[in-house]
């Protein structure tokens, strides 16, 4: 089955589920301010740490290097914002585990990873073959 239509159907039933469990241990009216709290939590901190990327980003291209760790950084800032204004607590927690410097980056080491271990099996040389001609006219120089 696609991922994608697998994370459509099992996202707001695991999201059901926490609310259903949450509201029953701490009430409803607690639970919709809790939501209320971590999306506005999550939209402040979200602003913050993207205008530190940002800062970060431009001083890459003050110093002339190129601001890949930065761009990253950002979109995964942007889907982290979208995931905590989302309501529901699983997609709260894997926002702030985005959101979060420390987090962030022990999670892009972990998919980089996957990505050099790829590269590294590349070879770095060019195979090919060379015949050595030589020319009647250079030797008349």
């Amino acid at each position: 089955m696609n991922t994608v239509l697998l994370s459509i159907i099992l996202v707001p039933i695991i999201e059901i589920y926490l609310f259903i469990k949450v509201g029953g241990q701490i009430g409803a009216i607690n639970t919709i301010l809790l939501i209320l709290l971590t999306a506005f939590t999550g939209f402040l901190y979200a602003r913050y740490e993207g205008l530190n990327t940002l800062r970060s980003g431009l001083s890459q291209l003050v110093k002339n290097e190129l601001p890949a760790y930065e761009i990253i950084s950002g979109a995964a800032i942007a889907f982290a914002a979208l995931l905590l204004i989302l309501p529901g607590f699983a997609t709260d927690v894997l926002g702030f585990l985005i959101i979060f410097p420390f987090t962030r980056k022990l999670l892009f080491e972990k998919f980089l990873g996957k990505f050099k271990k790829e590269k590294t099996k590349k070879n770095d040389y060019i195979d090919g073959e060379f015949e050595d001609i030589e020319d009647d006219n250079d030797r008349k120089i």
